[in-house]
């Protein structure tokens, strides 16, 4: 049986980036104002974009492609950022040529003062040295100007999103988000299938009242064949990931602050992560945080790509703010684990990644015997650094909907101009590589769906047979 069958409605096209200038000898995809800021003042190794003319002209003629990506994203508040960069750019150039020029008088003068020593005129030479004293305290001044500018500018560069794909739908939030494919016969059974919470606490396997004395709101206990339930669907997805030819990583669960500023915008890290106090380190709020900026100042080997690597977590979340019933029980928590897959690629190949990967996430819950559907991620709920995205979503029979238990994020060139993460080509040339993320599973949220997908009217649970080896043969919980 193909795992893949039953589509409903085909997927469109995914186009590809688009060129948005050329500037002499050397083609250069931008995929957001950040990247060509980051290009102009941090990467001055590039020799076709040494002309000030040329940079100038280039940020300015790109403008209005970031102004419109910013409009698109529904973030209006951040228009201002693009001409407010602009600006620091200009000022931190001036400032640059100055210092420039300042250190070429100086070495200039130095070398006089050394020739009017060794012919003997110490008083010229003593002189002569007034003049760099003063060049030294003009130069002073602008190289601390300098880095106050480069620290502003890459800050607003931080604030400005990544270009979105051509196909993206355009809307506010997750409502606008459109159907792609579905997988699997939904089914609602004649009998009535109780809340997931109930089920688990049939078997005795949920506790979140003790979670709640010991802990706070938002945390649970699993216990007993819960419990057991839990770790064999991670263990599945670890050894169905490893057999895609996937490398296992188990990461670090907590990272530096300059380690989340590459991976996240900063609307996400106030959001989301929770940060240890009087530390420079962050809970992860998913592995792909560490597995990403694993890769931190690298400069990859071009035959080593890509990299794929399937990495197991906890990850902490502060997920503020009320929720409906559906999202009481374990479906919003603070605390929960997950397998992830990340790749790191060359730009030409993250396209096909991003059908193989969220392909997986499908073939993985239909072997579970679950329905799901994929939905693409309208413009307005794309997290700053992504370019494209597409959630999966599980089947609930008892909602008689579709709910989200995972997304998969083509984020191009974000994360490694953050981070530097790069490779050398063919040509010898140093590219920014390209970074995907994709959820392989999470349970406790997939727990949700398995239970609901697999209860049976007498209150047992089947268990399917790809599982089976994980909860030790057993076809069926019961209690």
């Amino acid at each position: 049986m193909n795992l893949l069958s039953r589509p409903v409605n085909s997927r469109r096209e995914y186009k590809p980036l688009s060129k948005l200038s050329k500037i002499k000898d050397g083609t250069v995809h931008m995929h957001s104002l950040s990247t060509i800021l980051f290009i102009a003042n941090i990467d001055h190794s590039i020799p076709h974009l040494s002309s000030l003319f040329l940079l100038s002209k280039y940020i300015h003629t790109t403008c209005p492609i970031a102004k419109e990506n910013i409009k698109k994203k529904f973030q209006d508040k951040k228009l201002g950022l693009v001409d407010e960069v602009i600006a620091l750019d200009s000022e931190y150039r001036e400032v640059k040529v100055k210092a420039d020029n300042y250190r070429k008088d100086r070495n200039e003068i130095s070398d006089k003062i050394g020739n009017l020593m060794r012919e003997g005129k110490k008083e010229e030479g003593l002189s002569l040295k007034e003049q760099v004293v003063k060049i030294n305290e003009e130069l002073k001044e602008l190289e601390e100007r300098e880095t106050v500018l480069e620290k502003d500018i890459k800050e607003i560069m931080y604030q400005i999103p990544n270009m979105i794909a051509d196909d993206v739908p355009i809307g506010e939030n997750d409502t606008k988000n459109v159907e792609l494919e579905k997988f699997g016969e939904p089914f609602v059974p004649e009998y009535e299938i109780p809340y997931h919470a109930d089920i688990m606490k049939s078997f005795n396997g949920l506790d979140k009242e003790a979670a709640a004395r010991v802990s706070g709101n938002g945390f649970y206990y699993l216990m007993g064949d819960i419990a057991r339930l839990h770790s064999a669907v991670l263990a599945y997805a670890r050894d169905f990931m490893i057999d895609k030819g996937f490398t296992y990583c188990i990461p670090p669960f907590m990272i530096r602050s300059d380690a989340v500023n590459g991976v996240m915008s900063f609307e996400e890290k106030e959001a989301m992560m929770y940060k240890i106090e009087g530390e420079d380190l962050y809970l992860i709020g998913t592995s792909e945080h560490s597995m990403i900026a694993k890769f931190k100042g690298e400069l990859l080997k071009e035959e080593n790509l890509p990299i794929t690597m399937t990495s197991y977590s906890p990850c902490f979340r502060k997920e503020v703010g009320a929720h409906g019933i559906e999202e009481r029980g374990v479906y919003r928590v603070h605390q929960f684990e997950k397998q992830e897959m990340i790749v790191i690629c060359k730009p030409e190949e993250s396209k096909d990644w991003y059908e193989k990967m969220w392909k997986y996430t499908v073939e993985l819950f239909r072997s579970l015997d679950i329905p799901v559907r994929t939905l693409e991620c309208c413009s307005g709920d794309l997290a700053d650094l992504k370019y494209k995205s597409v959630d999966v979503e599980a089947w609930s029979p008892r909602q008689k909907t579709y709910f989200e238990v995972g997304s998969c994020s083509n984020l191009t060139d974000a994360q490694a101009r953050r981070l530097g993460i790069r490779y050398k080509n063919e040509n010898g040339e140093k590219v920014y590589a390209h970074t995907l993320n994709n959820t392989v599973l999470t349970p406790p949220r997939m727990l949700i769906a398995f239970l609901e997908n697999n209860y049976n009217e007498d209150g047992s649970i089947n268990i399917p047979v790809a599982l089976r080896p994980y909860m030790g043969g057993k076809e069926k919980i019961e209690k």
